[in-house]
This record gives structure tokens, C-alpha cells and sequence, in this order.
């Protein structure tokens, strides 16, 4: 919903602007639930989601056991959260009747390609092959960063608590 601005990160209600199909898509509905009385909705919006047996670590998995490479994109600075984080903040804007819009990702940023080592170190990945991926020389934010609507300090998530959650503990 941010694709078009990259020289900072986005909060709760900064402009949407996208250049992408995708993220046009996403702005025209969330622009008619904005039209809606604002106890009728809620706008949680997430940036990459991570966490034992997502998707996103199950393919780091496959993609080390095949020996292929992963690509990581060292100009994109991100955040990032986990499934386990997003479910509690999420049963907490709900018992307590929030409304508004959310940014639900960690409050810290990191280079996307920093984020993919450090998870692949805590997977214990043996010798991960990564392709940097360059669309700019430049570094380009997308990372949704909350301000307005801050959750309780227990319930905001870092990066290292996402690299943590990559795993299932024992």
C-alpha cells in the first residue's frame, strides 16, 4: 500500500500510494472500510510474517536442502513479525473493542538480507547460499511502523524476538 514511497518508513495514517496491482487493490478497500463508522473496523496491516513452520521459514528450509539460492534484497529496509505475536495482538484489539488502523510489525528496522542470515543462523542452516537482489543503489524503506496506535510494551514485537520465533523451543 506504500510500494511508491521508499525513502521512509510508513505509519498508521501516512497517504497510501502503491504502484503496484496488488497494493491498489489493498488501498481501494480499505478506502470503503475507512468510509465506515470507525467502531465498525478494524486495519490491521502487517509487514512480512514469520514464524515456526510459516511459509516464509518453510521455504528457507527447502531452499538450503536443495542447495539453491535464497534471495535477499540488501537495499530493503523492513520489519517484520511473527504469527505468534500477530495472533495475541490481535486477540487484545479485539477483547478490548479497538478500532482504528494498526501497524503490527516490530518497532525496530533491519536490512532485508541481515533479517534472512539471522533467521538461517537460528535455523542452523548449514552453508545457505544467498542472491543479492539490487532494484536501486539506493536503500529503500518498506516497513510499516506503528505510532498513533500503540499497543501495550508486551505485546510490540523487536526483530530478534522474530528470529527467535523461526524456530519451535524445546
Amino acid at each position: 500500500m506504500f510500494d511508491a514511497f521508499t525513502n521512509y518508513p510508513s505509519y498508521e495514517y501516512d497517504k497510501t500510494l502503491s504502484i503496484s496491482v496488488y497494493g491498489k487493490f489493498k488501498t481501494k478497500i480499505e478506502n470503503a472500510l475507512l468510509r465506515l463508522p470507525n467502531k465498525k473496523y478494524v486495519i490491521a496491516r502487517l509487514p512480512m510474517v514469520y514464524g515456526a513452520g510459516s511459509p516464509r521459514v518453510e521455504e528457507l528450509k527447502i531452499l538450503n536442502d536443495l542447495n539453491e539460492p535464497i534471495e535477499v534484497f540488501p537495499n530493503v529496509v523492513t520489519n517484520a513479525t511473527s504469527i505468534t505475536r500477530f495472533t495475541q495482538q490481535m486477540h487484545y484489539i479485539i477483547n478490548r473493542d479497538l478500532t482504528g488502523v494498526f501497524h503490527l510489525g516490530s518497532t525496530d528496522l533491519i536490512h532485508h538480507s541481515e533479517l534472512i542470515e539471522d533467521i538461517c543462523k537460528q535455523l542452523k542452516l548449514k552453508d545457505p547460499l544467498f542472491k543479492s537482489v539490487f532494484d536501486s543503489n539506493d536503500d529503500r524503506f518498506l516497513a510499516l511502523l506503528p505510532k498513533d496506535n500503540l499497543l501495550p510494551h508486551n505485546l510490540q514485537i523487536s526483530i530478534l524476538d522474530v528470529v527467535k520465533d523461526s524456530i519451535i523451543n524445546q
